[in-house]
């Protein structure tokens, strides 16, 4: 049996066996515990309804696709794959919509294709940025300024960028 499959098992034990050594009420400090993630749950609902609903329309409504399109010409004189240019724009947002519109890539391109794996590489290599600051700033209750969007569009840019960049490097 490898280390890694013991991981889990072995922290649990350790937690269990620590909390004994100091006498802790496990199943108070537990409820507690829950007691605190549902309250922060309840407070980030509203933040994580407006993105939901945000996304959607945005890409219920043919907006991202349009903007794509207007976009097209111009990435792909770059060598930028015109297919993943809706994912670029969604990833930042929203994970599932990013997903949707993988999964659409992958379904209509083959997954071996320049377009298919610029798009995986996509995937891998950049954030949620939106939700993430969305989520985090709001569970500190602290409001996030332009230095966080501005560092994290640049990173998730490069990794819109470098995706067709290394996939034409290597493949």
């Amino acid at each position: 049996m490898e280390l890694f499959t013991l991981a889990a098992p072995l922290a649990i034990t350790l937690i269990l066996v620590s909390a004994a050594v100091k006498r802790v009420d496990i199943l108070s400090a537990f409820a507690e515990g829950a007691k605190e993630g549902l309250i922060s749950a309840w407070e980030l609902l509203p933040m994580l309804l407006l993105v939901v609903t945000a996304v959607s329309m945005l890409y219920r409504s043919g907006a991202l696709q349009a903007f794509a399109e207007l976009l097209s010409p111009l990435m792909s004189r770059l060598g930028y794959p015109s297919e993943i240019i809706p994912l670029a724009m969604i990833r930042p947002v929203s994970g599932s919509g990013a997903l949707a519109v993988f999964e659409n890539i992958i379904g209509s391109e083959d997954a071996d294709s320049f377009a298919g794996r610029a798009a995986a590489v996509l995937m891998g290599s950049t954030e949620t940025t939106f939700y993430t600051i969305a989520v985090y700033y709001a569970a500190v209750k602290l409001k996030a300024d332009a230095g966080v969007f501005i560092s994290s569009l640049t990173a998730d840019a490069a990794g819109f960028i470098f995706s067709a960049v290394i996939v034409r490097l290597f493949y």
